[in-house]
Formats: structure tokens, sequence, C-alpha cells
């Protein structure tokens, strides 16, 4: 049995029976509105509150709205900045490969170059975990179907290379449970997280969590209700609600 990296989401680590075992790469997947960002963003988090620092690679958004957005979500992290500024938590600029993607350059070109800079930020910081957000952007910017399945599987398999343990996200177009197919490529990642919702969108929503797959562990295969709350991602398990996973 390999050994488990704790994501620090309590309810995620019971699942989990410890935590991810180290060095599998994990899509969590999830339609608008699901949290999946912030999902990542507290794997990174919490990591550094642990000990191990992380690489946020954001290809969605700007490393400042992720973090101006994880501070409004997350009030009682209040030590973020603090984690950014001692690169606890560093982030990788992407502007410079997002411009020469938009601009029709070379991918496999981009790819090492953003290659390179993580394993220049791994060997500064020590890093062990990596945060990407997200492989919907980076299809929308590799635009032919091959090319990017083939530099996904690069990408992952890069991460392997440096012994980081990663979360990647992915959008779907559906957020319903009963609605929601995967991608073939999904199957190449070691773990799938799903995170559903439900209802009319308003306060009845729901939101729900479900480990697809895990390589590595045995884990719980139940569907559990979540929250994000100021403190994190607050899952509530079956066994909470009088249950058992």
């Amino acid at each position: 049995m390999r050994e488990k990296i704790k994501t620090g989401i309590e309810g995620l680590d019971r699942m989990l029976l410890g935590g991810i075992p180290e060095l599998n790469q994990v899509v969590v997947s999830g339609g608008p509105g699901t949290g999946k960002t912030l999902f990542g963003f507290e794997f990174l988090y919490k990591g550094a509150k642990l000990g191990e620092p992380g690489v946020l690679v954001p290809l969605e958004e700007s490393p400042e709205m992720i973090i101006e957005n994880a501070k409004a979500a997350f009030t009682e992290f209040d030590d973020i900045d603090k984690m950014v500024k001692d690169q606890k938590l560093a982030i990788c600029d992407t502007m410079d490969l997002r411009s020469h993607l938009n601009s029709g350059g070379n991918p496999r070109d981009s790819f090492a170059q953003l290659t390179t800079q993580i394993e220049s930020i791994i060997e500064t910081t020590h890093a062990k975990r990596v945060f990407f957000d997200s492989l919907s952007i980076l299809k929308l910017l590799l635009k032919d179907e091959q090319e990017y399945r083939s530099i996904s599987v690069d990408l992952v398999n890069n991460f392997r290379r440096l012994k980081l343990t990663s979360i990647l996200t992915v959008e779907i177009d559906v957020a319903e449970k009963s609605r929601m197919f995967f991608q073939p490529e999904f199957f190449f990642y070691d773990g799938i997280i799903t995170m559903y919702s439900s209802g009319d969108g308003g306060a009845n929503r729901s939101l729900t969590l479900e480990i697809i797959k895990m390589r590595g562990t045995n884990h719980s295969r139940a569907t559990v209700p979540y929250e994000i709350t100021p403190r994190g991602v607050d899952i509530l398990s079956l066994a909470q609600r009088g249950g058992g996973f």
C-alpha cells in the first residue's frame, strides 16, 4: 500500500480511508457552481498547513481572482496571503502559455515551457501537490481533440515524474447526477471525484459528492452531501446522518 496524502477535507479523507494515495492524479468534475475550484484550492491550502507546499496552475481564472474568491468563501482561512508570500502556496504564471496558444503557437512548445516552469517552482519550494484549473480551458485553448488528449496525458505523466499528487478540475455541461456522463479520457486518471448539484438553483439547491474511482485504496461508494462553509468544504457522511459509508 502506498502512503496517503491527507486532503485536509475531513469528510473526504474519511471516505478515502485516510487520503489520496501518493502520486495519484485526480480529476474533480462537476457542473457550474458546484465549487470545484474552491475544492482544489482547499487541497493546496490544507496541504500547506500540513507542511506540504503546493503549486496552483490556473488557466480558467487569474490567480488573483482564485485567491480572492477563496478568501471570500473560506473566511476562516486567515493566512492565505502569508502562505502565498512564503511560497507554501506557489503560483505558476500561465499568462504566456495562454497568449502563445491563442496566437496559434505550437502547443508542444508551450507545454514544454510550462513543465520547465513547474519544475523550477518545485526545486524552490519542494512542492508535493499541484492544482490544475482547468482541463476544460485547456481543451478550448488547444481546439483539436487529439492534441488535447495527447497533451493531457503528457501533463499527467509529467506530474507523476515530478512526484506530485494532483487535482485537476473539469467542467461538465450538467451538474445533475442523472444526466451526467464521462468522457473516455477521464479514466486515464487515477481518481475521479464528481460534484453534483440538483434542485431549482436557489435555496433548495442540493450539493452532493461521489468518489467514482480511486486507484490504490478502498473508498466509500456513497453519494454524500456537502456545503461550502467559512471553514472549508464540509462533507456530511452517511454515518453523521445515522448510517454508514
